[in-house]
């Protein structure tokens, strides 16, 4: 049951609002002034506040400032209620960073919608969704019930089938989705005008992709093909517009799914910049080896051409091939073709610093 603490100096109101809350199954503690309501924060761990803002003691903006201010009782969401409908007292209020706004008189309806509206969001905020296509559905589905967000499409199971070496997009296309992989691997790659490719980014399961050039709304600056038989899920760009866009709890969520791999390719990409070609050859197979090793054994293996490993490191085959067999001489790796298996990770580790 959720908990409820009711701030409200008029007796009337405050009794007629506990009674309509409490007959639609909430627990509500109730305060008659903002000094009691600030103390009674602290103690309940309410999961909502509901507060008067002109009242005796401490009013309502002074309650939310104090509670603001405390670690514990900060990210409780909190609903002004005020008989003046003044812009002014409104826009005072989300600047303190309060949650809703209704102005009295109100009816049962307006007040239990604004409640369950808010709970929802906090639910969302507090929850942790799966990087996975069954996380992602979940995290859309909860977000669909969201008034802002209830018109998202229904397509929760977009899903394609995209074989080894096929291009899910390509440089200079115009983007109409976002991707997230649901199995396989993925690398995206640019091409200069000499065909000279150089990879970008890769991706594995539960990794999003091709969003940059969506926030852009310029054509895609990289190309993305399959490495192995893989499943793409996709967003519609009006969707993934409307996750960042049409609220701001459901943005902050969203954008913490979408981040991980942006601070991966930022350091990836400042590595090779400054690297030897030891050190990057080093680097892209620890990169590698951390980004697809599924258990905690010493030796990875992995099938990769070399063409694809050049364009991660950013150097000609020939290098790469070279380096890859000095390697080899000094027992950091052992070659079967184009897989190669990494036997060494601490030396290899070491040539990268």
């Amino acid at each position: 049951m959720k908990k409820i603490l009711l701030i409200e100096d008029n007796q009337e109101v405050r009794e007629n609002t506990a009674e309509i809350l409490e007959l639609s199954n909430y627990k509500v503690v109730t305060a008659e002034n903002g000094k009691i309501g600030v103390e009674l924060a602290k103690i309940e761990n309410p999961d909502l506040i509901i507060c008067d803002v002109m009242m005796p003691e401490l009013d309502g903006f002074g309650v939310l400032h104090v509670l603001s201010k405390n670690s514990a009782t900060a990210s409780i969401p909190f609903i002004f209620l005020t008989a003046k409908a003044e812009k002014d007292d409104m826009r005072k209020g989300m600047k303190l960073g309060a949650d809703d706004y209704l102005t009295k008189p109100f009816d049962d309806v307006e007040l239990l919608d604004a409640v369950e509206t808010r709970l929802k969001k906090n639910d969302l905020i507090k929850e942790e969704f799966k990087k996975t296509t069954e996380g992602l559905d979940e995290f859309i589905s909860k977000v669909r019930g969201i008034k802002e967000l209830e018109n998202l499409s229904h397509n929760d199971q977009r899903i394609i089938s995209v074989p080894k070496k096929h291009s899910i997009f390509s440089q200079g296309s115009y983007p109409n989705f976002l991707y997230f992989v649901s199995s396989g691997k993925i690398k995206t790659s640019r091409s200069d005008k000499l065909g000279n490719e150089f990879i970008t980014g890769l991706y594995k399961e539960g990794d999003f992709f091709g969003y940059t050039d969506l926030l852009e709304n310029s054509v895609y600056t990289e190309s993305a093909v399959a490495l192995e038989d893989s499943k793409i899920c996709s967003i519609l760009k009006e969707d993934f517009f409307a996750l960042l866009y049409n609220n701001r709890d459901v943005a902050n969520k969203f954008i913490k799914l979408l981040s991980d791999n942006v601070i991966e390719k930022e350091e990836r990409l400042l590595k090779l910049a400054y690297g030897s070609v030891r050190k990057r050859v080093a680097e892209a197979l620890l990169m590698l080896q951390k980004k697809y090793q599924s258990t905690d054994s010493k030796e990875f293996t992995m099938a990769i051409s070399r063409d694809d490993l050049s364009g991660i490191v950013g150097a000609s085959k020939e290098t790469v091939i070279r380096t890859l067999t000095d390697f080899k001489e000094e027992g950091f790796i052992q070659i079967a073709g184009s897989r190669i298996t990494i036997v060494n990770s601490d030396k290899l580790s070491k040539l990268k610093h």
